[in-house]
């Protein structure tokens, strides 16, 4: 395959599966019922932020979808524009906190003073997939080195996908640095088919589905046929884990309400 050249992606991209499902009012069902998208999630922290500027720091379609299934749809997508230059030298662990908690360090400060008012969060994330041998994988940079990188997947049996998370929100008192910021790092591990044929991996690299992804594939779409199993979380792997998400943004809030209580009994204890 060393002769074949890459081709760019089509014109009209593959579909994304990145908007939240409407109402399926023409469900062809016996009664003719209808189903209804669930309602967001009735917690009173989620509660409080609705309606407020929240900012996701990533242009991932996917990580859109899966806030919007906890309730949180009516974001301000603002990517981080500064590089990913951290060395690979760096573990896996490291190189995704450090890169996930730069997109968000860099969107706060710009959004901080913005006219239309600071955000009430921002969440950033950063995912990569990691091969057996502790290579951070890139995206593919030809057809030959797709084809190479998937193969090396499918031939070492497991490889890791960690995905870091890191939410800001400002701190009502005027506590220095001004803001709350927690973080985590999740773990996957993805066993890929050992059946999986290099026949099946050429028509996977052709559709261009993983052409724009680290690793290569999409275990969300049609490279899920590439995927045996998985041990640990689904949508770590996709590029955002819901529940500790959630825990984090829990957190964060907590932690403006915690330091706000703390200003005001110094005050009365003065």
């Amino acid at each position: 395959m060393s002769d074949v050249k890459y081709t760019s992606a089509p014109v009209e991209p593959p579909p994304r599966y990145e908007t939240t499902a409407p109402l399926l009012t023409n469900f062809p069902t016996a009664k003719s019922s209808i189903l209804r998208a669930p309602l967001p999630l009735d917690l009173p922290f989620l509660t409080s932020i609705r309606g407020r500027k929240i900012i996701l720091a990533s242009a991932s379609p996917r990580r859109r979808q899966l806030l919007a299934q906890i309730g949180l749809s009516d974001l301000s997508i603002i990517p981080s524009t500064v590089p990913e230059a951290f060395p690979k030298t760096l573990s896996p662990f490291e190189y995704v906190l450090q890169t996930a908690t730069q997109k968000a360090m860099t969107v706060y400060k710009a959004q901080i003073n913005s006219p239309d008012g600071e955000p009430a969060l921002v969440i950033a994330a950063d995912t990569v997939v990691v091969s057996r041998g502790g290579q951070i994988l890139e995206k593919p940079r030809s057809e030959t080195d797709h084809i190479a990188m998937l193969k090396g997947l499918r031939d070492s049996v497991s490889h890791k996908v960690y995905t870091a998370v890191v939410v800001m929100a400002p701190l009502s008192s005027a506590r220095d640095p001004g803001y709350a910021v927690e973080s985590t790092v999740e773990e996957t591990t993805v066993k890929f088919g050992k059946d999986v044929s290099d026949e099946l991996i050429l028509s996977y690299v052709r559709t261009r589905e993983g052409a724009d992804k680290a690793g290569g594939y999409g275990i969300q779409g049609i490279g899920a046929i590439l995927v045996d199993r998985i041990e640990g979380s689904f949508d770590n792997v996709v590029g955002l884990p819901l529940k500790p998400t959630l825990a984090l943004i829990e957190k964060v809030l907590q932690d403006d309400e915690d330091l706000v209580d703390e200003f005001a009994e110094a005050q009365d204890e003065e």
